[in-house]
Protein backbone atom coordinates (compact mmCIF):
# COMPACT_ATOMS: atom_id res chain seq x y z
CA UNK A 1 0.00 0.00 0.00
CA UNK A 2 2.62 2.32 0.97
CA UNK A 3 4.73 1.41 -2.27
CA UNK A 4 1.45 2.29 -4.58
CA UNK A 5 0.86 5.67 -2.36
CA UNK A 6 5.02 6.27 -3.12
CA UNK A 7 4.11 5.76 -6.77
CA UNK A 8 1.31 7.90 -7.10
CA UNK A 9 2.86 10.50 -5.38
CA UNK A 10 5.63 10.55 -8.22
CA UNK A 11 3.24 10.50 -11.24
CA UNK A 12 1.40 13.42 -9.46
CA UNK A 13 4.87 15.52 -9.16
CA UNK A 14 5.80 14.26 -12.96
CA UNK A 15 2.46 16.17 -14.36
CA UNK A 16 2.73 18.83 -11.66
CA UNK A 17 6.35 19.45 -12.35
CA UNK A 18 5.61 19.47 -16.21
CA UNK A 19 2.76 21.49 -16.66
CA UNK A 20 4.34 24.21 -13.54
CA UNK A 21 7.64 24.60 -16.56
CA UNK A 22 5.19 24.57 -19.35
CA UNK A 23 3.17 27.90 -17.60
CA UNK A 24 5.05 29.48 -15.14
CA UNK A 25 6.84 31.65 -17.81
CA UNK A 26 3.50 33.25 -18.68
CA UNK A 27 2.14 33.29 -14.95
CA UNK A 28 5.46 35.78 -14.25
CA UNK A 29 5.49 37.37 -17.28
CA UNK A 30 1.98 38.27 -17.02
CA UNK A 31 1.69 39.37 -13.52
CA UNK A 32 5.02 41.68 -13.95
CA UNK A 33 3.14 43.24 -17.57
CA UNK A 34 -0.29 43.43 -14.97
CA UNK A 35 1.95 45.22 -12.64
CA UNK A 36 3.63 47.70 -14.93
CA UNK A 37 0.37 48.65 -16.65
CA UNK A 38 -1.39 48.94 -13.40
CA UNK A 39 1.38 51.39 -12.17
CA UNK A 40 2.37 53.25 -14.98
CA UNK A 41 -0.46 53.28 -17.62
CA UNK A 42 -3.69 52.95 -15.32
CA UNK A 43 -4.64 56.19 -15.34
CA UNK A 44 -3.51 57.04 -18.79
CA UNK A 45 -6.25 54.63 -20.14
CA UNK A 46 -8.77 55.95 -17.81
CA UNK A 47 -7.56 59.67 -19.21
CA UNK A 48 -8.59 58.51 -22.86
CA UNK A 49 -11.93 57.31 -21.54
CA UNK A 50 -12.56 60.22 -20.56
CA UNK A 51 -11.58 62.44 -23.20
CA UNK A 52 -13.49 60.24 -25.22
CA UNK A 53 -17.00 61.78 -24.11
CA UNK A 54 -16.20 65.14 -26.28
CA UNK A 55 -15.96 63.18 -29.30
CA UNK A 56 -19.14 62.56 -31.99
CA UNK A 57 -18.21 58.87 -32.30
CA UNK A 58 -22.24 57.82 -31.18
CA UNK A 59 -22.50 54.21 -30.77
CA UNK A 60 -19.51 53.62 -32.93
CA UNK A 61 -17.46 54.90 -29.45
CA UNK A 62 -18.35 51.16 -28.32
CA UNK A 63 -15.57 49.92 -30.20
CA UNK A 64 -12.80 52.11 -28.36
CA UNK A 65 -14.83 51.37 -25.03
CA UNK A 66 -14.31 48.09 -25.45
CA UNK A 67 -10.72 48.24 -26.40
CA UNK A 68 -10.10 50.16 -23.20
CA UNK A 69 -11.49 48.03 -21.15
CA UNK A 70 -9.58 45.00 -21.88
CA UNK A 71 -6.34 47.14 -21.55
CA UNK A 72 -7.57 48.41 -18.09
CA UNK A 73 -6.06 46.19 -15.46
CA UNK A 74 -8.80 46.52 -12.78
CA UNK A 75 -10.72 43.90 -11.42
CA UNK A 76 -14.53 44.56 -11.25
CA UNK A 77 -14.41 45.89 -7.76
CA UNK A 78 -12.27 48.27 -8.87
CA UNK A 79 -13.61 48.86 -12.00
CA UNK A 80 -17.10 50.05 -10.69
CA UNK A 81 -16.05 52.80 -8.68
CA UNK A 82 -13.80 54.17 -11.57
CA UNK A 83 -17.74 53.38 -13.99
CA UNK A 84 -19.25 55.77 -11.55
CA UNK A 85 -16.56 58.18 -12.19
CA UNK A 86 -17.13 57.98 -15.43
CA UNK A 87 -20.79 58.56 -15.17
CA UNK A 88 -20.54 61.40 -13.12
CA UNK A 89 -18.89 63.02 -16.24
CA UNK A 90 -21.33 62.49 -18.52
CA UNK A 91 -20.17 58.80 -20.11
CA UNK A 92 -23.08 57.04 -22.25
CA UNK A 93 -24.48 54.39 -20.95
CA UNK A 94 -23.91 51.81 -23.74
CA UNK A 95 -19.81 52.91 -23.83
CA UNK A 96 -20.01 51.74 -20.03
CA UNK A 97 -21.27 48.82 -20.81
CA UNK A 98 -18.70 47.77 -23.33
CA UNK A 99 -16.00 48.87 -20.99
CA UNK A 100 -17.39 47.21 -17.89
CA UNK A 101 -18.08 44.00 -19.73
CA UNK A 102 -14.79 43.96 -21.67
CA UNK A 103 -12.86 44.82 -18.55
CA UNK A 104 -15.07 41.69 -16.73
CA UNK A 105 -13.70 39.21 -19.33
CA UNK A 106 -10.23 40.02 -20.51
CA UNK A 107 -7.04 42.79 -19.29
CA UNK A 108 -3.23 42.27 -20.25
CA UNK A 109 -2.76 40.04 -17.47
CA UNK A 110 -4.77 36.96 -18.53
CA UNK A 111 -4.01 37.98 -22.40
CA UNK A 112 -0.15 36.61 -21.64
CA UNK A 113 -1.79 33.79 -19.30
CA UNK A 114 -3.87 32.58 -22.08
CA UNK A 115 -1.06 32.64 -24.29
CA UNK A 116 -0.03 28.94 -23.05
CA UNK A 117 -3.15 28.17 -24.18
CA UNK A 118 -1.18 28.06 -27.78
CA UNK A 119 -1.84 30.92 -30.50
CA UNK A 120 -5.13 29.83 -31.36
CA UNK A 121 -6.96 29.69 -28.10
CA UNK A 122 -5.60 33.16 -27.59
CA UNK A 123 -6.97 34.47 -30.73
CA UNK A 124 -10.55 33.02 -29.79
CA UNK A 125 -10.19 34.22 -26.55
CA UNK A 126 -9.41 37.86 -27.72
CA UNK A 127 -11.89 38.15 -30.22
CA UNK A 128 -15.20 36.50 -28.11
CA UNK A 129 -14.53 38.43 -25.17
CA UNK A 130 -14.09 41.44 -27.75
CA UNK A 131 -16.97 40.68 -29.69
CA UNK A 132 -19.44 40.28 -25.92
CA UNK A 133 -18.04 43.65 -24.81
CA UNK A 134 -19.74 45.32 -28.17
CA UNK A 135 -22.93 42.71 -27.93
CA UNK A 136 -23.31 44.36 -24.58
CA UNK A 137 -22.83 48.09 -25.44
CA UNK A 138 -25.44 47.44 -28.32
CA UNK A 139 -27.36 45.92 -26.12
CA UNK A 140 -27.51 48.46 -23.92
CA UNK A 141 -27.58 50.96 -26.75
CA UNK A 142 -30.71 49.50 -28.67
CA UNK A 143 -32.99 48.54 -25.09
CA UNK A 144 -31.68 51.30 -22.64
CA UNK A 145 -31.33 54.20 -24.71
CA UNK A 146 -33.36 57.15 -22.80
CA UNK A 147 -32.80 55.18 -19.75
CA UNK A 148 -30.17 54.75 -17.27
CA UNK A 149 -28.71 50.91 -16.96
CA UNK A 150 -26.53 51.09 -13.94
CA UNK A 151 -27.25 53.00 -11.00
CA UNK A 152 -23.82 54.07 -9.37
CA UNK A 153 -25.52 55.78 -6.23
CA UNK A 154 -23.14 55.32 -3.09
CA UNK A 155 -20.31 54.64 -5.20
CA UNK A 156 -17.00 56.56 -4.86
CA UNK A 157 -13.53 56.45 -7.06
CA UNK A 158 -11.07 54.72 -4.06
CA UNK A 159 -7.93 56.69 -3.67
CA UNK A 160 -5.19 54.11 -5.45
CA UNK A 161 -3.14 51.79 -3.05
CA UNK A 162 -0.15 52.54 -5.54
CA UNK A 163 0.76 55.86 -3.97
CA UNK A 164 4.69 55.06 -2.91
CA UNK A 165 6.48 58.17 -4.28
CA UNK A 166 9.00 56.02 -5.61
CA UNK A 167 8.06 54.13 -8.76
CA UNK A 168 10.08 51.36 -8.06
CA UNK A 169 8.54 50.47 -5.14
CA UNK A 170 5.03 51.10 -6.16
CA UNK A 171 5.83 48.26 -8.43
CA UNK A 172 7.49 45.91 -6.40
CA UNK A 173 4.00 46.46 -3.77
CA UNK A 174 1.72 46.21 -7.26
CA UNK A 175 3.33 42.89 -7.89
CA UNK A 176 3.47 41.77 -4.61
CA UNK A 177 -0.12 42.03 -4.48
CA UNK A 178 -0.67 40.35 -7.40
CA UNK A 179 1.39 37.68 -6.75
CA UNK A 180 -0.86 37.33 -3.28
CA UNK A 181 -3.86 37.42 -5.15
CA UNK A 182 -3.24 34.75 -8.23
CA UNK A 183 -0.23 32.30 -6.50
CA UNK A 184 -3.17 29.99 -4.76
CA UNK A 185 -4.93 29.67 -7.44
CA UNK A 186 -2.47 29.47 -10.12
CA UNK A 187 -0.42 26.47 -8.33
CA UNK A 188 -3.91 25.24 -6.96
CA UNK A 189 -4.79 24.58 -10.98
CA UNK A 190 -1.08 22.83 -11.67
CA UNK A 191 -2.57 20.14 -9.06
CA UNK A 192 -6.14 19.49 -10.05
CA UNK A 193 -4.54 19.57 -13.85
CA UNK A 194 -2.00 16.92 -12.63
CA UNK A 195 -4.83 14.61 -11.17
CA UNK A 196 -7.12 15.11 -14.11
CA UNK A 197 -3.98 13.80 -16.06
CA UNK A 198 -3.45 10.88 -14.19
CA UNK A 199 -6.64 9.84 -12.89
CA UNK A 200 -9.43 11.07 -15.63
CA UNK A 201 -9.05 9.18 -19.09
CA UNK A 202 -8.94 11.31 -22.11
CA UNK A 203 -12.06 10.11 -23.64
CA UNK A 204 -14.17 11.54 -21.03
CA UNK A 205 -12.96 14.77 -21.82
CA UNK A 206 -13.49 14.26 -25.25
CA UNK A 207 -17.02 12.78 -24.68
CA UNK A 208 -18.17 15.79 -22.10
CA UNK A 209 -16.64 18.96 -24.27
CA UNK A 210 -15.54 17.62 -27.80
CA UNK A 211 -16.83 17.62 -30.43
CA UNK A 212 -18.98 20.41 -32.13
CA UNK A 213 -22.41 19.96 -30.67
CA UNK A 214 -23.98 21.88 -29.03
CA UNK A 215 -24.14 19.81 -25.35
CA UNK A 216 -20.93 20.09 -25.35
CA UNK A 217 -20.74 23.92 -25.53
CA UNK A 218 -23.45 24.53 -23.24
CA UNK A 219 -21.65 21.90 -20.38
CA UNK A 220 -18.59 23.92 -21.15
CA UNK A 221 -20.30 27.18 -20.15
CA UNK A 222 -22.14 25.57 -16.99
CA UNK A 223 -18.95 24.57 -15.97
CA UNK A 224 -17.40 27.65 -16.20
CA UNK A 225 -20.06 29.44 -13.36
CA UNK A 226 -18.75 27.31 -10.26
CA UNK A 227 -15.21 26.58 -11.08
CA UNK A 228 -13.72 29.85 -12.23
CA UNK A 229 -12.29 31.63 -9.54
CA UNK A 230 -9.24 33.37 -10.81
CA UNK A 231 -8.03 33.62 -14.73
CA UNK A 232 -4.60 32.35 -13.76
CA UNK A 233 -6.11 29.51 -11.74
CA UNK A 234 -7.84 27.84 -14.77
CA UNK A 235 -5.43 28.23 -17.16
CA UNK A 236 -3.34 24.85 -16.29
CA UNK A 237 -7.12 23.23 -16.31
CA UNK A 238 -7.64 24.78 -19.65
CA UNK A 239 -4.60 23.08 -21.34
CA UNK A 240 -4.87 19.98 -19.95
CA UNK A 241 -8.17 19.75 -20.70
CA UNK A 242 -7.86 20.79 -24.40
CA UNK A 243 -5.00 18.37 -24.61
CA UNK A 244 -7.88 15.41 -23.41
CA UNK A 245 -9.73 16.94 -26.36
CA UNK A 246 -12.33 19.61 -25.13
CA UNK A 247 -13.31 21.44 -28.77
CA UNK A 248 -12.24 24.96 -28.93
CA UNK A 249 -16.07 26.31 -28.69
CA UNK A 250 -16.65 24.63 -25.56
CA UNK A 251 -12.75 26.68 -23.88
CA UNK A 252 -14.57 29.83 -25.70
CA UNK A 253 -17.60 29.18 -23.78
CA UNK A 254 -15.68 28.40 -20.41
CA UNK A 255 -13.39 31.62 -20.88
CA UNK A 256 -16.73 33.78 -21.22
CA UNK A 257 -18.75 32.45 -18.21
CA UNK A 258 -15.79 31.86 -15.96
CA UNK A 259 -14.86 35.44 -15.71
CA UNK A 260 -18.57 36.80 -16.46
CA UNK A 261 -19.86 35.12 -13.55
CA UNK A 262 -16.72 34.51 -11.23
CA UNK A 263 -18.43 35.41 -7.70
CA UNK A 264 -16.54 38.53 -7.02
CA UNK A 265 -17.84 40.04 -10.28
CA UNK A 266 -21.74 38.97 -9.51
CA UNK A 267 -21.80 40.33 -6.07
CA UNK A 268 -20.32 43.72 -7.70
CA UNK A 269 -22.81 43.90 -10.69
CA UNK A 270 -25.74 43.22 -8.34
CA UNK A 271 -25.40 45.80 -6.36
CA UNK A 272 -25.13 48.55 -9.57
CA UNK A 273 -27.98 46.58 -11.78
CA UNK A 274 -30.70 45.43 -9.28
CA UNK A 275 -32.05 41.67 -9.46
CA UNK A 276 -34.14 42.33 -12.73
CA UNK A 277 -31.58 43.54 -14.97
CA UNK A 278 -29.14 41.14 -13.09
CA UNK A 279 -30.92 38.36 -14.09
CA UNK A 280 -31.01 39.47 -18.00
CA UNK A 281 -27.05 39.67 -17.84
CA UNK A 282 -26.94 36.06 -16.58
CA UNK A 283 -28.83 35.21 -19.56
CA UNK A 284 -26.98 37.57 -21.97
CA UNK A 285 -23.83 35.73 -20.79
CA UNK A 286 -24.80 32.10 -21.11
CA UNK A 287 -26.69 32.78 -24.54
CA UNK A 288 -23.53 34.64 -25.57
CA UNK A 289 -21.44 31.70 -24.79
CA UNK A 290 -23.58 29.23 -25.97
CA UNK A 291 -24.32 30.72 -29.11
CA UNK A 292 -20.13 31.97 -29.85
CA UNK A 293 -18.96 28.15 -28.45
CA UNK A 294 -21.12 26.67 -31.48
CA UNK A 295 -20.18 29.01 -33.97
CA UNK A 296 -16.63 28.55 -33.55
CA UNK A 297 -16.71 24.88 -33.39
CA UNK A 298 -18.33 25.07 -36.64
CA UNK A 299 -15.27 27.47 -38.14
CA UNK A 300 -12.52 25.87 -36.87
Amino acid sequence: MIEILKRELVYLWYYAELQFRQIIVYWALGMMIGSFISVFAKDGIHRMFVRMKNTKWGISGIVPACLLGIASPLCMYGTIPVAASFRRQGMREDWLAAFMMASILLNPQLIIYSAALGTKALVVRIISCFICGIAAGLAVHLFYADRDFFDFSGFEERSGRDTDPNLFVRYVKNLGRNLRATGGYFFAGIVFSALFQRYVPGHVMTDLFGGSQAWGVLMAATVGVPLYACGGGTIPLLQEWLEMGMSMGSAAAFMITGPATKITNLGALKIVMGIRLFAVYIAFIMLYSLMSGILINLII
